[in-house]
């Protein structure tokens, strides 16, 4: 058995969807869905899904890696000099420029976008959840996960379109149908042993439940692999199920 945690990450804690999975024998199973309160702590939450026997994956929905070739750009850039590099090859990793290519979804650049504060809310949890529990986290990049923590990085809006849901839509407050459409969907791919209406209710906590469908893509092998394993060690990876 595998936990998997799905994080819909975010800078507003108010804005962050959480979800845990277990995954036995390729069945998955979501068990809780929700957004933490007011009164509780988003570390002492995730921190209690986890169990050291048990190894334990985090799908986040956000950047865990910067673009290769801005790093390279910026390390002599003086201000007022330009910049002789195409913008999409500064702004964007191999992973993104991957998912449009294959799935047809662009990923925010986190080179150039408020995504790069999410990403940063993202390393900086997953280093408190280090911190709390005393265990190592490490980028899995194999399926065979041993006992502790590890991450991967998702992307609901792929994962949607490899599984063909609906994946647009949804996002406002008074789209409930077409968050029940993607449920219905969800559904036949796992068994949902949680409140439904959580999700009904909030995109971010469907979101965060439909990176744990793209966490088990990654364990049950059916998620795609990084063409450059050298540069994806560097940049991250979005690892989303092949649409085939």
């Amino acid at each position: 058995m595998i936990t998997v945690i799905g994080i819909d990450c975010a800078t507003v804690p108010g804005k962050l969807g959480l979800a845990r999975g277990e995954i036995n024998e390729s069945s998955l199973a979501i068990l809780d869905a929700k957004k933490v309160k007011k009164q509780e702590s988003l570390e002492e939450v995730i921190c209690s899904w986890i169990q050291p026997s048990i190894p334990t994956l985090l799908a986040i929905d956000a950047p865990l890696g910067w673009p290769i070739m801005l790093g390279e750009a910026l390390i002599e850039h003086k201000a007022g000099m330009p910049i002789r590099r195409d913008a999409n090859s500064l702004f964007r990793r191999e992973t993104d420029r991957y998912i449009k290519r294959i799935i047809g979804k662009q990923p925010l650049d986190v080179g150039a976008d408020r995504i790069a504060r999410t990403a940063q809310a993202a390393l900086t949890l997953i280093e408190e959840i280090r911190q709390k529990t005393g265990l190592a986290i490490s980028m899995a990049w194999e399926t065979e996960l041993q006992p502790g923590i590890s991450v991967i990085e998702v992307y609901p809006a792929a994962t949607l379109t490899a599984w063909g849901m609906l994946n647009s839509g949804y996002k406002k407050v008074e789209n409930i149908a077409e968050r029940r459409e993607i449920l219905g969907a969800l559904e036949k791919q796992a068994r949902l042993d949680c409140d439904f209406t959580a999700m009904e209710q909030d995109d971010d906590i469907l979101d965060a439940a439909i990176c744990v469908l793209a966490g088990a893509d990654f364990l049950t092998g059916r998620a795609m692999p990084p063409e450059n394993m050298n540069l994806a060690l560097k940049e991250g990876w979005i690892w989303v199920r092949n649409p085939q």
